[in-house]
């Protein structure tokens, strides 16, 4: 008998999210669809634009499945890339770390 409460996932983010990344991520990200999802992208040094679009599209795949998908912890990297490439993810931010 499946409970009423919603299953909560979390995923730590690669050091390098480069191109060769990008299939790797989709693959475990559409494998947690279905549930809210906490992602810990701390130790982030590099992403790629490949990657930034896997994680927009799940941001958006979570979103119109009504479940929660957010970044629990950014690195500096990580966030002034985003900034860099214009992208605002601070709707995706954990309250503790936003600005």
């Amino acid at each position: 008998m499946a409970s009423g409460k919603a299953e909560t996932g979390s995923l730590k983010l690669v050091s390098v999210l480069d191109l060769n990344e990008a299939s790797v991520l989709h693959g475990q990200l559409s494998s947690m669809r279905g549930n809210d999802l906490s992602i810990d992208a701390s130790g982030v040094d590099r992403v790629g634009v490949q990657c930034v679009q896997v994680l927009m599209a799940a941001a958006n795949a979570w979103e119109e499945d009504k479940k929660q998908f957010v970044f629990e912890k950014v690195s500096d990297a990580f966030r002034k890339t985003m900034q860099l490439i214009g992208i605002n993810i601070d709707h995706l931010l954990a309250k503790e770390i936003q600005q």
